[in-house]
């Protein structure tokens, strides 16, 4: 997982679908599921910790 897109991808094969139009709140809510996802062992430490760096990566983009 290298990429914002790889991100998306790997949420979705667990069911989660996240697209509100308002990239911020998008990466609020894509951070909450993979918190949850790493909470109920889906995702590995190695996993989580590249999509919480892909995450803070975007928001920075934002600002």
């Amino acid at each position: 997982m290298y990429t914002y897109y790889d991100l998306l991808q790997q949420i979705r094969k667990y069911g989660s679908f996240i697209y509100t139009g308002n990239k911020e709140l998008d990466l609020a809510l894509i951070q909450e599921e993979v918190k949850a996802l790493k909470t109920n062992g889906l995702l590995s430490s190695k996993e989580y910790r590249q999509a919480m760096a892909i995450i803070l990566k975007e928001k920075n983009a934002e600002m």
